[in-house]
């Protein structure tokens, strides 16, 4: 299946619209996680545990978003944008990843 953010499909025409698909992921870290983030907020520098925290949110909702889309008989999903969120308490943070698109039918 094509997944673009584009309107369309180069070289494709679409036939069909078939509705807006979307997934979501949400993605728990644990304490270690915070703390050694925590400390890259002092120091500076990239954490690498969030970074591949939200590489498999970002997967899991691209998934979830296609698996939708494939149920509607769709070809390709288009104009499709990723949502990024960070809800924090004091004691973590999950982090949240929602993928929308249009479902189509290409000709």
């Amino acid at each position: 299946m094509i997944i673009t953010t584009t309107d369309s499909v180069e070289g494709r025409q679409v036939s069909a619209y078939l509705g807006v698909v979307s997934g979501d992921a949400v993605m728990g870290t644990n304490i270690f996680k915070d703390f050694f983030a925590g400390i890259r907020d002092i120091v500076g520098g990239r954490s690498g545990a969030y970074e591949k925290e939200l590489q498999k949110a970002k997967g899991f909702a691209l998934e979830d978003m296609q698996a939708r889309a494939a149920e509607l008989g769709a070809d390709a999903i288009v104009a499709v944008d990723l949502d990024y969120e960070a809800i924090s308490s004091d004691k973590s943070c999950m982090l949240m990843v929602s993928a929308n698109g249009t479902a189509v039918k290409l000709a």
